[in-house]
């Protein structure tokens, strides 16, 4: 039990805090949820425009360091910004590029200078993960055969259809391996868009088969990477999740206080104020989670701690979102369930989010051996 109750830190430096108020008032200015709604059904998912503008203020750099163009300020600074975005509904490859770099900058270090330089300068990267739909596997299926060309597909790849560089886990001999691939490698056919419940997320199956890498990444430190890069991925997905959660407790608390029945705000019915409470208590308890996880993730490789934290923050925020969105159509009434109220837009993020780097279920399974064994 020591790394449950051994490390409970909880910082919130000033960097995060500045970054925190400047991504908030960037996204209630430049995004509010009608121009988010007007992105929903494009095939980027959100404004060029609005993108540039991040990739301008050096949000793709914050995690990289210096010496590739980006900000130095580490992997936690990322946090409060991703809980913005997840604030206002906005899709962006921010997320994905992140974890590109991460990857990529944790197995391959100093050799991936030129790659990190790009992202830190808003070349579109993401990493193409998952063999089928299962996080707990070990998704090494792509192969690289003996003409050092990769073999195989990978699913659901995140912002595949905007991405000019991806980053395939496969294997080499039963080896892991990461191969770095240009978008002009592929075929046009080679990508075939995935129906997401969420419509401000995009992604894609792409066959690689056939491909020849720009450059092929092995080593011990390729294993380690994508340990991190899956609970890190996990992390950012429940910090977006709190950041959604928050947002919806604030348009129920909206409802509650302008809709009338029976002459009297549904507001003051106890039937409608305790779950409310409900979910201000979750949303805050996820906040708490993964401001503890980023306060203990160092730049090399992730600790048990961290591990536990970041797999607890994962879990409460899935359950979280779930439990507000759901709340939030059911608060609504009729219109609820109806595309016009915003409310549907949370319980597909909520949907979404339970399933991207591993539901609860996956991740307690793997806290109960870190925690009772």
């Amino acid at each position: 039990m020591s790394s449950l109750v051994g490390n409970v830190a909880l910082n919130f430096s000033e960097e995060q805090s500045m970054l925190l108020d400047v991504a908030r008032a960037f996204v209630r200015d430049k995004a509010p949820i009608d121009r988010v709604r007007a992105q929903l059904e494009t095939e980027a998912g959100y404004d060029q425009a609005v993108w540039q503008e991040m990739v301008d203020l050096g949000w793709t750099g914050i995690a990289l360091p210096e010496s590739v163009g980006g900000s130095a300020l580490g992997f936690s600074a990322v946090v409060p910004v991703i809980e913005a975005l997840g604030h206002g509904l906005l899709g962006t490859p921010l997320m994905d590029m992140t974890l590109a770099g991460q990857l990529l900058l944790r197995a391959g270090g100093a050799a991936q200078e030129s790659a990190l330089a790009a992202i830190a300068e808003g070349e579109i990267a993401t990493v193409a993960f998952l063999d089928g739909a299962d996080w707990g596997a070990d998704n090494t299926g792509v192969s690289l055969d003996d003409q050092g060309c990769l073999q195989g597909s990978k699913s659901f790849v995140g912002s595949a259809q905007v991405a000019s560089r991806f980053v395939v886990v496969g294997n080499q001999g039963g080896e892991p391996l990461l191969a770095v691939v240009a978008r002009d490698a592929l075929s046009d056919d080679a990508l075939v868009a995935n129906t997401l419940i969420d419509l401000t997320k995009r992604s894609a199956r792409i066959d690689f088969s056939g491909v020849k890498p720009e450059q092929v990444i092995t080593g011990e430190a390729v294993v380690a990477a994508l340990r991190d890069y899956r609970l890190l991925g996990a992390l950012l997905a429940a910090v977006e999740a709190t950041g959604a959660g928050a947002r919806c407790l604030e348009v129920i608390v909206d409802y509650l206080k302008t809709r009338k029945q029976f002459g009297k705000l549904i507001g003051s019915y106890q039937a409608l104020k305790h779950p409310t409470v409900d979910i201000y208590c979750a949303v805050e308890d996820s906040r708490s989670f993964c401001y503890h996880a980023a306060s203990i993730i160092e730049e090399g490789g992730l600790s048990a701690d961290a591990e536990t934290a970041c797999r607890m923050a994962k879990t409460s925020a899935g359950d979280m979102l779930v439990f507000a969105g759901d709340r939030a159509v059911q608060f609504h009434g009729g219109i609820g369930f109806t595309w016009d109220c915003d409310s549907t837009l949370f319980i597909r993020r909520a949907q979404w989010t339970q399933q991207v780097f591993g539901d609860a279920i996956h991740h307690r399974k793997r806290l109960a051996s870190l925690l009772l064994d």
